[in-house]
Order: structure tokens, then sequence, then C-alpha cells
């Protein structure tokens, strides 16, 4: 690895200082300021990676930040999430993950204890996805300015499917498939962040999702469209995704899996589990004739065995994602103005 930032002290057993070598507000920064500067269009960024294929392999590139607190949490830590959020995003793209890039931000006087378990967990993870971590840096900031560590990831994959999933794929009466429960990242997250204490631990849903999406990949399912659930949750996911293709979105309140902790608490605090981050949960949007062979793929794999059909594509209201709720009342989501729970991943 090049890490460039001389090794910390194991004297003091703490970094020392070192100088030299999904809301509507997010959506608005990154479509009106950041694209513009670049050169690029919200359509060249419709998700979380790109197709940077050239004249050999088709590649995908994804980069992530991960600033996560607190750093651990019951179900992972920062170093599984930059890990799995990372090789998910190259997923999403129809790709096989290949190799990772990691920059950590090491706030001084940091614990070694503390880098030792996150490197540790960061080696576990990248072996469970099949992947190896093959550079990245190092840098230390002033004590009371980096909150104890942020870590940058970036993943090239090889892409596997003939077309890249996208939101422009799309067409009415294709189905919706959303791999497992929602919200239990956030409310993992928010326990400890809060100390709450409830009747049995929620553990997050943190989970690589490669295997799962290759699986359908590799028999030939017909995918037009995937995306993960991370900041946002399962509903800010469905509004991107409606107002890139210009296609309407239906699904039914009933069909969303929630684990009856996750929707106590957010009832009790008042949270809505439909915008809720997840970091081990996906949508798989597909012709209608590919859904029975779909969840059959998906129900053999741990990670996403409780998949399940949760609405259509419509021509209608175009650009729209409408529910129909448990009272059987149709109505029209809107965007988050911010984020339910900050630092979530």
């Amino acid at each position: 690895m090049n890490f460039s930032c001389p090794a910390p002290s194991r004297s003091t057993d703490r970094v020392t200082l070192a100088h030299g070598g999904g809301g509507r507000l997010t959506r608005e920064l990154v479509e009106q300021i950041i694209l513009p500067a670049m050169g690029q269009t919200a359509e060249r960024a419709e998700g979380d990676g790109a197709d940077i294929s050239g004249a050999g392999d088709r590649l995908a590139f994804s980069a992530d930040g991960h600033v996560i607190s607190p750093l651990f949490f019951p179900g992972g830590d920062i170093g599984s999430l930059a890990v799995f959020g990372t090789t998910n995003d190259l997923a999403m793209c129809g790709a096989q993950p290949l190799h990772l890039a990691m920059c950590w931000i090491l706030e001084e006087g940091l614990p070694m204890e503390i880098v030792q378990r996150i490197a540790v967990s960061i080696g576990e993870s990248a072996r469970l996805c099949g992947v190896e971590v093959v550079t990245g840096d190092t840098k230390v900031v002033d004590k009371g300015k980096g909150d104890g560590l942020y870590l940058a990831s970036s993943g090239v994959g090889k892409i596997e499917l003939a077309q890249t999933p996208s939101p422009k794929r799309i067409w009415p009466g294709d189905q919706v498939i959303l791999s497992g429960d929602v919200g239990r990242h956030s409310i993992a997250v928010l326990s400890v962040r809060q100390g709450l204490e409830f009747e049995m631990t929620i553990r997050s849903d943190c989970a690589p999702l490669a295997n799962p999406v290759l699986s359908l990949i590799r028999a030939g399912v017909n995918i037009h469209c995937l995306r993960d659930l991370t900041r946002g949750g399962l509903a800010t996911a469905l509004l991107e995704i409606a107002s890139a293709s210009k296609k309407g979105i239906v699904f039914g309140e009933k069909a969303i899996p929630v684990h009856p902790e996750v929707e106590a608490v957010c009832e009790l605090l008042g949270l809505n589990p439909l915008y809720a981050a997840c970091e081990g949960r996906f949508i798989c949007i597909l012709p209608a004739t590919e859904t029975s062979r779909a969840l059959d793929i998906l129900r053999g794999n741990e990670t996403t065995r409780s998949a399940c059909v949760i609405g259509e594509v419509t021509e209608e209201n175009a650009g729209e994602v409408r529910m129909e709720t448990v009272t059987g009342i149709e109505r029209t989501l809107d965007w988050l103005s911010g984020e339910q729970l900050p630092r979530i991943c």
C-alpha cells in the first residue's frame, strides 16, 4: 500500500499528529453545483457507480466516503461498512468487485486499539467479498477536528451484464423486487448513538450484496435496474429511479417487510422506516416474466432469503412514486428535505 503518512507512535498507543505527506438538498447540491462544475450531467450520475469501459474489459468504478458515528454498532463497524458499501455500489452496476483502495483520515489521539480493530474488520470483510485492498493512504488531522476516524474508499469491478443496469431501461409492467426487510441499519446505529435500550438488540443489515446479484446475472436473469438502499432508504431509491426514468412506480405498504422492533422504535421516535438507511438491501427492477425465477435465486442466499415483490412500474404518474397504504388509500411519496438521521454511513 502507498501509505504516505508516518506510522503512529506505539509508545503512547494513540495516533500522533504528523503534518505533511439522501434528501432533496443533497440532490440539488449534486445536480446544481457539483456536476455542472465538472462538466457532467445528472444523467451521467444516476447511480453510485460509473461504467468506465474502454477497449478491453467493461469496468465499473465507484468511490464512497464513510463518516458514521459511532464507529462501532451492532452488526458492523466503519471498516466493514466501507468494504460492503463500495462493493455493493459496484454490484449495482452489474459488476463483480475486484479491487479496493482505502484512505484513512485519522484524528490525533485516536487509540491504536481502535485502529487495529477496524483494520482487522476491513481485512476480514474484503476476504468475505473476494476482493483485495490494493492501495490506500493515511492522513492525520488535529485533535478535535476529525471525530476519531473517517474512511474514503474506492473500487473497481468487472461488469458482467451486456447492458449496465439503469433507470432508463425500466418499462411499464416491470416488477420491483426488494431483497429484505428495511430500516434496521438506521435503528441499530441510533440505538448506540443515543444509548437506547430495547428488549432485543437490533442488528444492522450491513452485508455484501455482490453474490446474490451475480447469481441473478449468471443465471441469465434480464435485469433492468438495480439500486442499493443507503441514505434515504427505500423511498428515496424509488424516487431517484422514477425521476431518472420518467416512469411511475407504485407499491403496497403492506408488502414492505419491517422488523417489528424497528417498526415500534420508528413509531416511538416519529421516524419513517421507508426513508431509513439500509446497508445490505437492494431493489431489482425486471420484467414480470423474470420475477419467479429471480425470487427463487435470491431466496437461496442467506442475505436475500426474504426477497419479495413490492410493486411495479407504470406509465401513469410519470416521475412519481405512489404507495397504497394499509388503509387502501393511495398517496404520493415526496423527497425528504434533509436526512432523518445524519452520520449514518
